[in-house]
Order: C-alpha cells, then structure tokens, then sequence
C-alpha cells in the first residue's frame, strides 16, 4: 500500500503538470574544433539553448568538442552512424565520394560568399538531404578560398605554373591543374608546418581558416581570389535517435533547427573570416588582389574544365543539374523554411 506521503508528492506533481528527472535526455554533440572555435558560440550552444528552452529543459545537449569522441575529422559522420554521438558536425567534402551533390558547392563560379554559398545549398536543400543516412539539422558554407604563399607572389595566371597547392576538397583538384599548378590534399593540423617547411607551396582555403591554422605565420602572400567556390559543413543528428523521439520532442528539435541556424553557421565564418584577413595582414602578410582582365585569365584557363564537369553523372542527375538549384534557376526564389 502506498503511504500518504507519496501519494502527497504525487497528486503534487500531477498537479504542477512538472515531470520526474527520468524524463529528462541528453544528447551527444560531437566535433573536432577547438571548444572556443566561432561555431561553438554562434551554432552549438544557440542550438542547445533553444532545444532547452523549448522543452522547458527535458531535452538538453551536451558537447564533446576537440575530438573528445573522435579526432578524425573524416570520421564524425561514421561516429554518428556509430551511435557514438547523438549529433555531429561533418565536412563532406572530407568525404566526398559519400557526398557528391553536397560537394558541389565548392565548383567554381556559384558563390564567393559565406552567406551566398549557404543560400544556395538551401535552395538544393531537398535534393541534399537523401545524401545522408540521418537528419540534416543544418547545413551552410564558409567563403570562397583564398591563397597563401611562402615565397612566390601569385599576381598572374603565370605565377601558378609549377606551384603545389594544398586544397580542401578533392573536387578542386582538376582546377588548380588546369591553373598550371599541382593540388594535394592534406589534414589541417599539418598545413603549417607543411607550409613553413616547403613541403608545400601554398594553401587554397577559406579566409577563415588563417585564424584556425594560423596560417598568417607561415604565409609572405595572400592572393584574395581564386575560381572555386566555399566548402560546405553539416550539422547532423542520428536517424534513429531523432525516430526514437517523442513527437513533440521531434518538433522542438525541429524547431530549434530551423534555417536560422544554417545561417548562423554562415555569419560564424563571414566572421571568422574576416579576422583572418586582418590577422594576415597585421602579420605583415602581402594582399594580393587580381585586376578583373587577371581573373578572366584564370577563368578562361578551367573553362573546358569547369564546362565538361557540368555533364558528369552524380547519382540520379547530373552535376549539372545540381548546380542550378545552387543558383536558383529551378527554384526561382530564396530557400525555403523547413519546420
């Protein structure tokens, strides 16, 4: 028989409408940033502010910033497959086979700006999503690349010839061939020291990446321009952990996902990217900006390129296809919400 105590605490509880502590879940979120990286502020922690908020604090997330979970920055997507994180944050270009249409926003002449490129991945946001085996929460870009080198100033298409340029995405490769210089592909804590050392020419990446790598050390030049386009970032959930939700659990995790969060991603790196751009600079790092008739030379140098790549067959369409939901040709308008 139960003892009038209890049933006091009871009737109390059911009364207040609160619910016991073994209601309460918390979820993983998993990333390989530094915990004071500008997404922490600007992406993670809103996101589980809101998640908590909404759920008037049943729902709550915790981080494991800094690789806790994996170090891998290639990895994060099978550790939420895993079951290892409930959340995580990948780069799909890391993995690009996995990712083909996602990739897509880094080929040249879509985009220059973070936000621009964010918009456009929006626009292709449902043709995006089948890509992963788990819930999209968000998805933006950082800005177009910039270049970093040692020693030689590139000005002019002539000044690539020969050069090896470290890149982000194996989708860039054919165009900085086609500019005359030689593309690798290296993980991101080594590009300093491959930098400093001469392991490499130089470094094709977004301006925000300077403050990450502290790449303003190294670098004697910093060409502001090149033809390519931003890298893409996903803020992904585990499918069954967001199936295994309640449906107003699954609603407030929508909810606090929503495009404003995509977007914040975006300023996050516009940001990011412009202390890069000042920290260069204040180091005493060359800026080099191109004359439009220079930019129409490197244009024009990955034309054929740039044009025989429209055609190539990515999954169900052609990547062709694919960039003009980038560019809003099929849609016509800015992205949808999605609730």
């Amino acid at each position: 028989m139960a003892k009038p105590g209890w049933i006091l605490v009871l009737g109390l509880l059911l009364a207040c409408g609160c619910r016991p502590a073994s209601d309460v879940r918390e979820l993983s979120l998993a990333h390989f940033l530094p915990a004071d990286h500008p997404l922490e502020e600007a992406v993670f922690t809103p996101f589980a502010q809101d998640l908590a908020e909404l759920s008037g604090g049943t729902l709550t997330v915790r981080q494991f910033p800094a690789g806790a979970l994996n170090s891998s920055a290639p990895a994060q997507y099978s550790i939420l497959l895993g079951g290892v994180a409930d959340i995580a944050l990948a780069i799909p270009a890391y993995t690009a086979d996995v990712f083909p249409k996602t990739d897509l926003i880094a080929y040249p002449g879509i985009c220059k700006t973070t936000r621009d490129c964010t918009e456009a991945m929006l626009r292709a946001r449902q043709v995006l999503e089948p890509e992963y085996q788990a819930r999209v929460l968000a998805l933006w870009s950082n800005a177009a690349p910039v270049l970093l080198t040692r020693n030689v100033p590139v000005r002019t298409l002539e000044d690539m010839r020969g050069l090896k340029i470290r890149v982000s995405t194996r989708s860039a490769i054919p165009f900085i061939e086609a500019l005359g210089a030689s593309a690798v592909m290296q993980p991101g804590p080594v590009i300093h020291q491959s930098l400093a050392t001469g392991v490499i020419d130089g470094v094709a990446l977004s301006p925000s990446g300077i403050v990450t790598f502290q790449l303003h050390e190294p670098a004697g030049y910093l060409t502001t321009w090149l033809p390519a386009s931003g890298l893409p970032f996903v803020l992904l959930m585990n499918q069954e952990v967001y199936d295994g939700l309640s449906p107003e659990a699954r609603r407030w995790v929508d909810e606090a996902a929503d495009v404003s969060l995509s977007m914040a991603g975006a300023i996050a790196y516009e940001r990011a990217g412009a202390e890069g751009l000042r920290l260069a600079e204040e180091a005493g790092v060359e800026i080099i900006d191109l004359p439009e008739s220079e930019k129409r030379r490197f244009e024009r140098a990955i034309a054929s390129v740039r044009e025989a790549g429209l055609a190539r067959q990515v999954g169900d369409t052609t990547a062709g296809e694919i960039i003009r939901l980038f560019e809003g040709a099929e849609t016509g308008g800015p992205p949808p919400r999605r609730r």
